[in-house]
């Protein structure tokens, strides 16, 4: 029988945040969305204070200065290393992991030991305590729903639980006892829509649609809410994927930290934006047919008139080159652009995405300029890898660069850069 096993990290950029300053140790921490707008992740301490997330942080000034909250701007770049390492370290308990997100990994534990499971788990959380210093919870299961059903007992405490829970050891009365208890929207992939859905049909909590007719599932919902019920009855139905599948689009939208006004400014965003997916494209080695480039107004501002537009382009030849699509890029701005707005947000999308190997070349394109295309964007990606983003970049994305999103709460890059590394003064 399968066994899969998932580990979350818990409440994981707020710890990121807490890791490298240990005066925020029993502090409440939040960390807030780009131009430091709302509440994305909260420490366990805003979490008792009944702060919910997706909070506009401005609702909540005077609670913060109350209890002493400590706000952060989303930084990525140190998330993103130390979910790395959580998968590094995680990599050596299993040779079939598959990478969820940025805090949760599926484990295949299938022939190991079904009496040492739990004990395993707390192997985990241990190494991954004492090597990185974050706190993880595990939930162990025969299929991937059920795994994110124990992991979800592991944090909560339920079942008597602390920390990991194995469903495969409990007793199928106590476990039938512990399903009836927890909310149907707690399954993995059944958001509010699908709970108001089944909750017409009679279906509150996690038994009654384990107990489902899976054939009336499928006739009134979907195939995968039918794999849903058979996944919670114990029946594997998703594989494990240790090779994420390549992206079909790749977008980069990002809000202003201020409103824009000129062409020049909202060029310099296009062309920066689509530097950032074509380095996407290449590093999942395709190429994109089509790009569409879209700018707009604030929608929630009363006092300013709205304007939004987007314009899609199918490129004559697909490509991965960052010069080629900003080229294209501006073509489409300066089509779509009006003056005399206020502009709050700009993006792109690169569609109609196939494998770099599979380039069909047209009659004008030469293979000796295909070549030197590829390995100058090889180099650029090379030397941003290595000394930072924007290190080498387009013109076009200009300089002073004063639209990019506010972040005026960023904590250093205690991983990802030489300058943010902690300092020990001597007295």
């Amino acid at each position: 029988m399968p066994v899969f096993a998932l580990v979350d990290c818990n409440n994981f950029y707020a710890s990121c945040e807490k890791l490298f300053d240990p005066t925020l140790t029993h502090k409440p921490v939040v960390v807030l969305s780009n131009n430091d707008g709302c509440v994305v992740a909260r420490s366990a301490e805003v979490k008792a204070l009944g702060i919910p997330m997706g909070v506009p942080w401005f609702k909540i000034q005077d609670l913060a200065r109350q209890h002493g909250i400590v706000a952060f701007s989303s930084n990525y770049g140190l998330y993103a290393d130390m979910s790395n390492r959580v998968v590094e370290v995680l990599g050596q308990f299993t040779p079939d992991l598959e990478v969820y997100s940025i805090d949760e990994s599926f484990l295949d534990l299938s022939g190991f030991d079904p009496a040492g499971l739990e004990a395993y788990g707390q192997v985990i959380r241990q190494r991954v305590a004492d090597w990185l210093g974050l706190a993880v919870c595990v939930g162990i299961a025969p299929t991937k729903t059920l795994a994110k059903l124990a992991n979800h007992c592991a944090k909560k405490n339920l079942a008597g639980r602390t920390g990991v829970c194995d469903f495969t050891t409990l007793d199928p009365e106590a476990l039938t006892g512990l399903l009836d208890s927890i909310p149907v929207n707690e399954v993995w992939g059944v958001g509010s829509k699908l709970t108001r859905r089944l909750a017409a049909m009679g279906i509150h909590s996690v038994r009654q649609l384990r107990d489902a007719d899976a054939e009336t599932i499928h006739q009134r919902i979907s195939v995968v809410s039918e794999r849903t019920v058979r996944e919670l009855r114990g029946m594997s139905c998703l594989d494990l994927e240790a090779m994420a599948p390549d992206r079909q689009q790749i977008m980069c939208s990002r809000s202003f930290g201020r409103y824009v006004y000129r062409l020049k400014e909202l060029e310099e965003s296009v062309a920066a934006y689509i530097g950032r997916a074509a380095e996407k494209l290449r590093g999942q080695d395709s190429l994109a047919g089509a790009l569409m480039v879209h700018i707009r107004t604030n929608p929630f501002s009363e006092s300013e008139p709205q304007y939004q537009k987007a314009m899609t382009v199918a490129l004559p030849e697909a490509t991965a080159d960052t010069r080629v699509l900003v080229g294209w890029g501006l073509r489409l701005l300066r089509r779509i652009y009006r003056p005399g707005y206020a502009y709050q947000k700009a993006g792109v999308m690169l569609s109609e995405l196939r494998p770099s190997a599979l380039q069909q070349a047209s009659l004008f394109s030469g293979q000796e300029d295909a070549g030197r295309a590829a390995r100058l964007m090889a180099a650029m990606d090379s030397l941003n890898h290595r000394y930072g983003r924007g290190t080498l970049r387009v013109a076009a994305e200009g300089v002073s660069t004063r639209w990019r999103m506010k972040r005026e709460r960023l904590s250093p890059g205690y991983t990802t850069d030489w300058a943010g590394l902690p300092v020990v003064l001597a007295r």
